[in-house]
Formats: structure tokens, C-alpha cells, sequence
């Protein structure tokens, strides 16, 4: 994906975001830009984790341990992210929300993309 994929990519996360942050009580996003960097935090901690556990899950358990580790990624990104303040049911009904508008606006991972770029050329 080139830099304007990725950047096009944050912007629509940056936007589900405050979307979210607007429909969910205990998540708060303070912000266009606070929505941007923490789409750019989950992004990263999305990279490592598909890194460390890879193909080796079924989807079902990816599944489930997608959906757990969104809710954490989110409620510890506040203590990296300026004025964004999750509680951790804040942080689960974002992930679910997040979850459920991904069923209709599906973004690959970065580690995702990689691999299917790989498998193409």
C-alpha cells in the first residue's frame, strides 16, 4: 500500500474513532488529531500482535483474541495517547463497536497487507 493507502486509511480510523467515541460512554476521543494518533497506536499494536501470533489461530480464536486485545489495546493507549480517557467497559463496547463497523468497512492490517502483497508478485 503506498503512503497516501495508509494515510487515506488513518483518516477513515481517525474518523470511526471519534464516531465512536461520540456513541459510547467511557471512551473519549478529544479530538480529530487524539483520534488519528491512537488509530496510528492500535495500527502498530494490530502489526505486533498479528506478527507474534500469525496463521497458527483459528478464525474463531482470532476472532476472540482480536476483539480482547482491541479492548486492551484501546484502554492502554490512553496512557500513550493525549486527551483520549477510556474506563475498561468504555474500552470493550468500543472494541465491539469498532468490530461491528469493520464487518462493513474492512480494513487490513498492515502485517495483512504485507503478506498478500508477497503472495501476488
Amino acid at each position: 500500500m503506498h503512503l497516501l493507502g495508509h494515510l487515506v486509511r488513518f483518516i477513515v480510523s481517525a474518523l470511526v474513532l471519534m464516531f465512536v467515541s461520540w456513541l459510547v460512554p467511557g471512551f473519549q476521543v478529544g479530538g480529530f488529531w487524539s483520534a488519528f494518533f491512537l488509530a496510528l497506536v492500535i495500527a502498530v499494536a494490530a502489526w505486533i500482535i498479528e506478527g507474534i501470533f500469525g496463521k497458527q489461530i483459528t478464525p474463531f480464536g482470532r476472532g476472540i483474541v482480536g476483539f480482547l486485545v482491541s479492548a486492551l489495546v484501546i484502554w492502554g493507549a490512553q496512557f500513550i495517547v493525549s486527551n483520549v480517557s477510556s474506563s475498561m467497559i468504555g474500552a470493550i463496547l468500543a472494541a465491539l463497536v469498532i468490530g461491528i463497523i469493520d464487518l462493513f468497512i474492512p480494513v487490513k492490517t498492515p502485517f495483512e497487507q504485507g503478506i498478500s502483497g508477497r503472495e501476488h508478485r
